[in-house]
């Protein structure tokens, strides 16, 4: 009897003792969400390529962190606000999810950033350029990843001035994007002595552009700024190619992508100044990621799909260092940490939740200068993350401590 009681104790004992650690896994289950454009203008841009990319993440962290196995859902957002804060909410409520990854679409994504705030979940905003994400939006929970619309316009509208484009015309996408990228270069211009002739706003989506780049054309500028993206700025390029507006004014590529190019093809492409955060050729680390995820992409990831990877590692690596899931916990150790990876070697991230990191300045090449398929850009400037993006000192954020 005294033996059997003493089995009994000790195998009640060992069950709490496993239940208690059933309980610590259970509460530390890692659950990320991605939401994002899936089948509209910007899916190229992230997309399924975005998902095939936190994926490769999660496998090489090892598949689980905290003694689970890592979770990953998506949705398609629409480039709906009301859609991708309803998805956010339901699966916060419902499913218990960790991380939000959020895609294209400026205005999606501050919708999303105000539930992060609401849920006390980390958001990390890729693909939505606005600078206001980690402006007058910020929240204690949002990451803004890979560039905004501050280091656009420092990086094309500055080179676009240098070239002698002293006159703007801006072709903008009708909602927040448009709006703060439109700014941005705006203010660069007339900081550097240009000037802003017009502006013509156009709708998401937009089939013909013909209206709009007659407006610009009139208007006499030298540059026409496309502040737009995805399959908008694709279109609207082309277009400005056939209606040979090409000619009299020089297109500005405020925000394009590898994808965007490919699209274009180099005859059409050729010229372009751009801003990037990222290239596939950049150097050794970039080249050996691409390489992986061509092999089951068969394309070279864009800028965002890049980041995707780089963003599900940092937020992984700070849910192990923090020992736990805890939001405030694991956003303490986000932005302790120092991102040195296939994306940058630099990063980090601000108080104001900007992931600061140098962005590069490239040019399009010419049919002739391409060696290789996807071979598309030479590097012109790299600048450093404070100059690209501006020093956190002059952040809007309310989060950030003025001195």
């Amino acid at each position: 009897m005294k033996y059997a009681t003493k089995r009994a104790a000790l195998v009640g004992a060992l069950m709490v003792s496993v239940s208690a650690c059933s309980a610590h896994a259970a509460a530390n289950k890692v659950v990320i969400g991605d939401i994002d454009d899936m089948s509209g203008l910007y899916a190229d841009v992230i997309g399924a390529g975005g998902v095939e990319a936190a994926k490769m993440a999660i496998e090489d962290f090892g598949g689980s962190v905290l003694g689970n196995k890592i979770e990953l859902l998506t949705a398609d957002h629409q480039n709906k606000p009301d859609i991708g804060a309803q998805k956010f909410r339901e699966w916060s409520d419902r499913d218990g999810v960790t991380m939000i990854l959020g895609g294209s679409n400026t205005g999606v994504s501050i919708a999303m950033s105000s539930i992060a705030k609401e849920k006390h979940v980390p958001f990390i905003a890729i693909g939505a350029a606005g600078a206001s994400l980690t402006g007058k939006d910020c929240t204690p929970y949002t990451v803004h990843y890979a560039y905004d619309t501050t280091a656009l316009g420092n990086g094309t509208a500055k080179t676009m001035l240098k070239q002698g484009g002293k006159s703007w015309f801006f072709l903008t996408a009708d909602y927040a994007f448009g709006t703060q990228l439109q700014e941005a270069a705006a203010n660069v211009v007339t900081a550097g002595g240009g000037k802003v002739v017009g502006a013509v706003r156009v709708p998401l989506s937009t089939s013909d552009f013909s209206s709009y780049l007659l407006q610009a054309q009139s208007s006499g500028a030298q540059v026409l700024g496309l502040a737009n993206a995805g399959a908008d700025f694709t279109n609207s390029l082309k277009a400005a190619n056939e209606f040979g507006i090409a000619k009299t004014m020089k297109p500005a590529a405020l925000l394009a992508f590898i994808s965007d190019i490919h699209s274009l093809g180099l005859k059409t492409a050729q010229g372009l100044y751009l801003t990037t955060g990222w290239y596939w050729d950049l150097n050794d680390k970039t080249r050996a990621f691409s390489k992986r995820y061509f092999e089951k992409t068969k394309r070279e990831p864009t800028m965002n799909q890049a980041a995707y990877y780089s963003a599900t590692l940092a937020y992984l690596n700070a849910v192990k260092a923090a020992g736990t899931t805890d939001s405030d916990k694991v956003m303490t150790e986000l932005r302790k940490a120092k991102i040195d990876d296939m994306f940058t070697s630099n990063g980090h991230i601000r108080a104001d939740g900007l992931m600061e990191h140098d962005m590069y300045i490239m040019q399009v090449k010419t049919p002739e200068e391409s060696k290789a398929p996807w071979d598309y850009y030479k590097l012109v400037q790299t600048m450093s993350g404070e100059e690209a993006f501006g020093p956190v000192s002059a952040s809007a954020c309310p989060l950030v401590k003025k001195m």
